[in-house]
């Protein structure tokens, strides 16, 4: 009788263990564990906010009017022209704002109105058990690649890397290509299929991937190593960009990649822009952007694509993170699609 109880027993604890297993294996790569957020319709209300850096309710303007020309209504968060030294307010009146605005159900996304620093500071008190039951889009990119990496790695929830306030414009005097990609945050929120070309370079490593999207900015994500909001990259295509970093520093970021195993189970790596400081005279790094990522990834078979457009600059598409896509780089028609 003792023996068929504690065979029993040991039949069970092996079988707690194999769940157990699974369940760290799909938290660490399986697309069906997350979460969309409920695609917005003409009427829903885009909430904004500022959880890092100032900026006044007029430097908002341009953004307002145009997300209310595509049929959504605005509000403005308690954090807007709120000032303390470089932040949106203080630690806790950011906090405080962001945390209204996960819990209002009314609210059906959440832009950020610029990047700058600050969401670290208050990452670690946000309360997410509202949004994590009833989700919402969370909109921003640069600081916001705390938030991106933070949900997406705790929560398995989608969010959008997309331009912020701060980088709308007048349509009255905006290029081409800023309303291109301006619209690309409306089309992803109403849940349109998106398919983006990317530019040829000659150093692009070709083939086929299909994986979640994970990324953002990438000073941003090696100062989330090792902790609650470090970015989990196995089986997934990672995009990085940065702006204001010598080639030794970014060389450096690259390192950390490889050296954390976060390029060794990748399905497909994208570098999007990165707007370069210039070495000072006699003290050249030596080695491009395309040679210090190509040697980190030598060993490995996936395919890489350069020149993505996404990051500091123009030609700033929104993009899924935390969603399933395919990247194809070839010689004649790269691109990248959510499936």
């Amino acid at each position: 009788m003792e023996r068929k109880k504690f065979i029993s027993s040991a039949l069970l604890t092996i079988a707690s263990l194999k769940a157990l297993s699974a369940s760290l294996s799909a938290k660490e790569g399986d697309d069906k564990i997350n979460k969309i957020p409920p695609y917005l319709k003409k009427g829903d209300t885009i909430a904004i906010c500022s959880p890092a850096g100032y900026i006044s309710v007029i430097d908002c303007t341009d953004a307002i009017n145009m997300i209310e020309s595509w049929g959504f209504k605005i509000k403005i968060g308690s954090s807007i022209g709120r000032k303390d030294f470089t932040f949106g307010g203080t630690d806790e009146e950011r906090l405080a704002d962001f945390q209204q605005l996960l819990d209002d159900e009314s609210v059906k996304a959440i832009m950020c109105a610029r990047g700058g620093y600050g969401i670290i500071r208050i990452i670690d008190k946000l309360n997410f058990s509202t949004f994590v039951k009833k989700p919402k889009w969370i909109i921003g990119f640069s600081d916001a690649t705390v938030l991106h990496s933070h949900i997406n790695k705790n929560f398995g929830i989608a969010t959008l890397h997309s331009k912020m306030c701060n980088s709308f414009v007048n349509p009255a005097i905006a290029e081409s290509v800023q309303l291109e990609t301006l619209d690309s945050i409306r089309k992803c929120l109403l849940g349109e299929k998106m398919l983006y070309n990317i530019p040829q370079n000659a150093n692009n490593r070709h083939g086929i991937a299909k994986g979640t999207l994970v990324g953002g900015n990438l000073k941003t994500l090696e100062s989330l190593a090792a902790s609650k909001s470090d970015i989990s990259t196995k089986n997934k295509i990672l995009f990085v960009e940065d702006t204001g970093e010598y080639l030794y520093s970014i060389d450096r970021m690259f390192f950390n990649l490889k050296r954390s195993g976060k390029l060794s189970q990748l399905a497909g790596l994208i570098v999007g822009g990165f707007k370069i400081k210039k070495d000072d005279e006699g003290s050249e790094f030596g080695k491009t952007l395309e040679q210090i990522v190509l040697e980190k990834a030598s060993e490995y078979n996936y395919p890489v694509c350069f020149d993505f457009p996404v990051g500091h600059q123009k030609n700033n598409v929104a993009l899924k993170c935390g969603f399933p896509h395919q990247l194809v780089v070839n010689e004649k028609n790269s691109f990248l699609k959510d499936i």
